[in-house]
């Protein structure tokens, strides 16, 4: 039985992308070093998926060498080098998944209860996502492999684009192929770090790294 669920359980995969120019650092707070406050968000990002039922763990870097992030993992997390969301889904499909989700690296916060709707969605849907606050996505949900229509537009639109969510529905070839989870915030300026509520469970590495700084913008 538990064999069985193993090799049915859905991948939630952390993105863990960083550009030449040093993109993801724009919410780094003064007097913190970007890189231990990167590690910080990507490790609660990657702890949420690590603690869902009957979930696969999974990590996906681009650039592909990030030895310093594949060290926050549990040993034996599967790690993904995938430069664009759909070669993401693609590799996932290939470790055996039939369904996944992928993650922004910057919701340390994210409330698990979110990616469980996103999975929920799946059967009534072959897509699903959580809108982010100011733009883009937090998380996109997808039965895999991917329909064409889905993987065609998944190889030029990213979690970061503003209309990500916009331009799959119109990808779609008819309406509800993609409905929409609760939304959440990303921690992409500074002003994003007022979103953090010292009240919720969960994101502690970025919560004892901001240890005595207001958050606020």
């Amino acid at each position: 039985m538990s064999g069985e669920a193993t090799r049915r359980a859905p991948f939630v995969a952390v993105l863990a992308l960083r550009g030449d120019d040093g993109s993801g650092d724009a919410a780094v707070p003064p007097g913190v070093d970007p890189d231990e406050f990167r590690l910080a968000l990507l490790e609660d990002t990657y702890e949420t998926a690590a603690g869902l039922d009957l979930v696969t763990p999974a990590l996906v870097l681009d650039p592909p060498d990030q030895p310093d992030v594949e060290a926050i993992t549990w040993p034996g997390t599967p790690i993904i080098r995938a430069g664009t969301p759909a070669g993401a889904f693609a590799a996932l499909h290939a470790l055996g998944a039939t369904e996944a989700v992928l993650l922004a690296g910057d919701a340390p916060d994210l409330p698990g209860l979110h990616v469980g709707k996103l999975l929920r969605a799946l059967g009534r849907a072959p897509a699903s996502a959580c809108r982010a606050d100011g733009g883009g996505l937090v998380a996109l949900a997808a039965r895999l492999p991917l329909p064409g229509w889905l993987d065609g537009v998944l190889r030029d639109v990213d979690l970061d684009v503003p209309d990500a969510l916009e331009r799959l529905r119109a990808a779609a070839p008819r309406p509800g192929l993609v409905p929409q989870g609760p939304a959440w915030h990303r921690l992409r300026t500074p002003a994003d770090l007022a979103r953090l509520d010292p009240g919720l469970e969960g994101w502690d590495n970025t919560r004892a790294l901001l240890e005595g700084r207001p958050l606020t913008g």
